[in-house]
């Protein structure tokens, strides 16, 4: 009789593994995102607490380049490079394989925004577009090239589409919204395949964190 439900038991078991074998498991979904650090502290990012930017902290202008995350909710949090301290944290609820952008330019959430960014093929040309992420300037016209106004009027927090623009060395002036002098003069080079995000960063009147542009590459 022992054997007899021995060999029940080793059935049953051999059933119900079979099942389990046959369960579909949830997709993994993955996001992606780029931390842009408009702000003049060096920073570090955590998702969930854990540290993302492994390799170096986000020095002013810097960026992490697109890392790969959870898709949905999550909870992102910033720290200055050498202490505990949280500075403040992000919730953000990202889709499925869609790339993003977040902009730090304080050390306040409320400093922080996000974009969306999409990826750009063509061998003549490049894409370029603008972010304001200069908290005092208020509303910003951009130069590229001949052109007096490529981008008119961004607001702080906002992100201009991308635009073809020739591959080479390309001249950028930035400019209060409306002025005649230029803030900003200076050249990129920019190469066909690739998305070039201008930002602004800094404060018009501060000495510690100027008024001065980055550049993002996707």
């Amino acid at each position: 009789m022992k054997i007899r439900y021995l060999g029940l038991f080793v059935i049953a078991v051999a059933i119900t593994s079979c099942k389990n074998n046959d369960n579909v498991f949830p997709k993994q979904v993955s996001s992606y995102i780029n931390v842009v650090n408009a702000s003049g502290d060096t920073l570090n990012f955590y998702l969930n607490g854990t540290r993302q930017n492994n390799t170096s902290s986000l020095f002013p202008g810097g960026q992490s380049f697109y890392i790969t995350v959870p898709a949905g909710a999550q909870n992102y949090s910033f720290k200055k490079a050498g202490t505990p301290n949280v500075l403040f944290n992000v919730p953000l609820n990202l889709k499925d394989s869609v790339y993003n952008s977040i902009y730090v330019t304080s050390e306040t959430a409320a400093g922080s925004f996000t974009s969306v960014d999409v990826p750009y093929a063509d061998s003549a040309h490049a894409a370029l577009r603008f972010v304001n992420a200069s908290p005092d300037a208020g509303n910003l016209d951009v130069a590229v090239g001949d052109s007096l106004k490529f981008f008119s009027s961004v607001a702080f927090k906002s992100a201009s589409a991308f635009m073809p623009v020739g591959a080479g060395q390309k001249r950028i002036r930035i400019y209060l919204a409306g002025g005649a002098n230029s803030k900003i003069d200076t050249t990129i080079a920019m190469q066909p395949y690739k998305g070039y995000t201008v930002f602004s960063k800094g404060s018009i009147n501060s000495k510690n964190n100027p008024f001065k542009i980055g550049v993002s590459t996707f």
